[in-house]
This record gives structure tokens, C-alpha cells and sequence, in this order.
């Protein structure tokens, strides 16, 4: 995938063919820090794109704090 220009505006069908790439990344494991970094966009820009694609977004994983037993 090609850096994109920071700040530019991806519209139309340049658009459609990042989402269809950031989602079949994400589907594969790829984070959304990774894809950020990958693309040269901010983790919201990339969070956005797949939310609006209709990904199911993952949890974040690590430790959780629960109730001590």
C-alpha cells in the first residue's frame, strides 16, 4: 500500500479502494496502529475508513481489570 499524502482528502473511488484494502488487512490481523503507520494516516482517519466499511472492530486485548475474587 503507498504512504498517502498527509492531510489529503481521499474521495470517490480512491476511497472505496482504500477501504476495501485497509479491510481485508484488518480481517488478516493487522492492526490499526500498523495500518495507520503503514499508510502514513492517524490511527482516527484509519479507525473511521474501517468503522464506515462495516468492519467489526476487535477489542483491544491485553490485560483487563476486573473484580479481584
Amino acid at each position: 500500500m503507498a504512504e498517502l499524502k498527509k492531510g489529503a482528502r481521499i474521495t470517490g473511488g480512491d476511497r472505496t479502494k482504500l477501504a476495501a484494502d485497509l479491510k481485508r488487512k484488518y480481517t488478516s490481523g493487522s492492526s490499526i496502529r500498523e495500518l495507520a503507520s503503514e499508510t502514513g494516516r492517524s490511527y482516527g482517519f484509519v479507525h473511521r475508513i474501517l468503522a464506515e466499511s462495516g468492519v467489526t472492530l476487535r477489542g483491544r486485548g491485553g490485560a483487563t481489570r476486573g473484580k479481584k475474587s
